[in-house]
This record gives C-alpha cells, sequence and structure tokens, in this order.
C-alpha cells in the first residue's frame, strides 16, 4: 500500500485508527479455546466487527511468538484473511526488528514477502545499515522507533548529545538513508508535548502513534500537535478495543470501543477542512 492510498483511506473511513491485535489467550473469551485455532477465531471476529472503522490493524508478534509454530500459523492465516477480504487495511507487523546486513534483508523477506505485511516496526539503535534493508522493499514502510511511550524511554532516548535530543538524531540521520521516502515514526502518545519539535524535523511523515486509551494518552492533544495536511496520524489502540468485553458480547463491545474514537476521529479530521 502506497502512502496516498492510506491517505484516501482515512478520508474515506473518516479514521486513522489503528487496531493493535495483541492477542493473548489468557485474556481472550473462554468459550473460544474450544475452537480448533482460538487466537484467528478471537482474531477474525475483531475484524470482522471493527475493519469499517480502522484503517490499520497491528499484530505485536510476540503474542503469536510466544505459542510457537501454532501462534505463528494463527498470524499467517490472520494476515491472508485481511489481505484477502479487506486489501484496503494496512497491516502493520509489530516485531521491532534490527540487525545488520542480510540478518535484516531475511527479516525484511520474512514479513514482507512471505507474510506479506504492508509494514514493519524497527529498532534503530544498530544504524544505518540495519535500517536501509527495510528501505528497500518497494511500497512497504519501514516504522522506526523514535520517541516511545513507556517510561523507560528516558533511559537514552531524550538524553543529550552534543546539545540535541538522541531521537531527534535518530529522525534527523534517517532522513538521510537511502529510500527514506519509506520511513514512518514510532512517537507515544504520552509524549505529546514532543509533537511540535518532531513536526518541525518531520513535517510531512507518517507516524504511529500508540499509548492512547490504557496508557492515559490523549487523542486530542495528539491530533493538535502531531497533525498535518496530509494527516499523517496512524494512532493505535490495542487493549482498551479487543478486550473491552470478555463474554460472548465481545466482538460488538470491540466496535462500540473502535466506533468511539472513530466518531472523534471524524471531528478532528473535520479541522483540516
Amino acid at each position: 500500500m502506497t502512502t496516498e492510498e492510506l491517505v484516501q483511506q482515512i478520508h474515506k473511513k473518516q479514521s486513522f485508527l489503528c487496531i493493535g491485535l495483541d492477542t493473548d489467550l489468557e485474556k481472550i473469551p473462554n468459550h473460544l479455546l474450544e475452537e480448533e485455532d482460538p487466537i484467528f477465531a478471537f482474531n477474525k471476529a475483531i475484524i470482522d466487527a471493527t475493519h469499517h472503522l480502522c484503517v490499520a490493524y497491528k499484530p505485536n508478534i510476540a503474542f503469536y511468538e510466544a505459542y510457537g509454530i501454532k501462534g505463528w500459523q494463527a498470524l499467517e492465516k490472520t494476515i491472508k484473511y485481511l489481505n484477502v477480504n479487506h486489501p484496503e487495511i494496512f497491516t502493520i507487523a509489530d516485531a521491532k526488528r534490527g540487525d545488520i546486513g542480510n540478518t535484516s534483508t531475511r527479516y525484511a523477506k520474512a514479513f514482507f514477502e512471505d507474510l506479506e505485511f504492508d509494514s514493519i516496526t524497527i529498532a534503530p539503535y544498530m544504524g544505518k545499515d540495519s535500517v536501509e534493508p527495510f528501505l528497500a522493499f518497494e511500497n512497504k514502510h519501514t516504522i522506526l522507533l523514535a520517541l516511545t511511550s513507556n517510561q523507560g524511554a528516558y533511559d537514552y532516548q531524550t538524553k543529550m548529545i552534543d546539545g540535541k535530543e538522541l531521537y531527534k538524531t535518530v529522525l534527523e540521520t534517517s532522513q538521510s538513508y537511502e529510500n527514506a521516502k519509506n520511513l514512518m515514526y514510532v512517537v507515544g502518545a504520552t509524549k505529546a508535548s514532543f509533537l511540535t519539535e518532531i513536526r518541525e524535523l518531520i513535517p510531512n511523515s507518517f507516524l504511529l502513534v500508540p499509548g492512547v486509551g490504557a496508557q492515559g494518552g490523549s487523542l486530542e492533544e495528539v491530533c493538535k500537535y502531531g497533525m498535518n495536511n496530509q494527516v499523517g496520524l496512524l494512532i493505535n489502540s490495542s487493549r482498551g478495543i479487543i478486550y473491552a468485553s470478555n463474554n460472548q458480547d465481545f466482538a460488538e463491545a470491540a466496535a462500540e470501543s473502535a466506533k468511539y474514537i472513530q466518531v472523534k476521529m471524524a471531528g478532528e479530521l473535520g479541522k483540516l477542512k
């Protein structure tokens, strides 16, 4: 999916919601555990109930790897289901990979070619030669961790080096990478106060913003400081949507939670006109 196609979907659906499919067998409704593939059964029900309210889904790969081959097969079925039935959806492999040379290329092939994700999250710590192999894939997007929403982000990301916060160096340096047009960035919603300066450095890039909802981030604050004239935001909600209910009505409850956010997003999009 191209960036232009993603923007079209945002305006068509009046939503820039990304739903995190962090599927945990300990949290899904008990009746689904009787299914042959409980993880896929849960994901399919969530997708069927919410696909018209969001523009992206983001499986956190750890939640699938934790269950071995069965988890990986459930992930594969989930992405295939999305690509076949809802090709307008932008898919994000929240894998946070980061290695060098041929290793990065193999990670990229695994997620871009085998599983056919549209994008993947990448840790930038190892630098240029760990990121560019992902950027080499046409119409695929590399989402670089820039300023994350966890408390430990302050351990490194905001440290001053030569008079500049480290995350700003990541933003600036990555713009010089080959095929940098395929870059997006993770910026946590709990760091909304940083967005004005971030937009000065990367005014046109898409930002994937976790932390709205369960982690306390404000949708309105993120939009106020982070939205650009092409929207430029994908705001993720995981637990607040997919675990809105633990009963038979879990999919309907997820749709209600997603609809609540989508309506607020439509209001924010109206401010662009």
